[in-house]
């Protein structure tokens, strides 16, 4: 059973810290790649503060098409290198958008979406998909979101 009220009081940091061992806990062992991301994407939006929107996209046939997510419909498909995923896919780094209304060629799939952070999913050294999160509030993600985003992604590559 998932019980989100023994999180409350936690700082964001103690949320991700136990994000990260539940993480560990609900892919190990799985290997469904679809069961696998939709555990993931609960359990971090779930956990992350002030979202809107957290899920996938992989890429299939030289683009990003949409996976397991937790929010609104979102787009399906977004071409390498154009807007935010696109972009974090191109450049395989995690990018942290303050205002996406300033991020020249954003993909608005949420009218309410002002900020996001999306980390790219390398494995072999090729881009597998993005990690994408968005907030309604203005400058919602920063250094401290980037550190443990990151190490969520090196727990979900493992288990895919």
């Amino acid at each position: 059973m998932f019980d989100l009220s023994v999180f409350i009081g936690m700082t964001q940091k103690e949320k991700y810290e136990n994000m990260l061992l539940m993480l560990k806990g609900i892919l190990q062992g799985e290997k469904d790649v679809i069961t696998n991301l939709s555990n993931a994407s609960a359990v971090i939006n779930a956990l992350s503060e002030d979202v809107s929107w957290c899920g996938f996209y992989l890429l299939k046939e030289g683009e990003l098409v949409l996976g397991p997510f937790q929010g609104l419909p979102a787009c399906t498909r977004i071409p390498i290198g154009k807007g935010v995923c696109g972009t974090a896919a191109e450049k395989m780094e995690t990018i942290i958008v303050e205002d996406v209304n300033s991020f020249e060629g954003h993909i608005a799939c949420d009218a309410a979406s002002n900020s996001e952070i999306v980390l790219p999913i390398i494995i072999n050294n090729s881009i597998y998909g993005v990690l994408d999160i968005d907030s309604t509030s203005i400058a919602r993600f920063d250094e401290e979101d980037k550190y443990y985003l990151e190490k969520a992604v090196e727990i979900i590559k493992e288990n895919l």
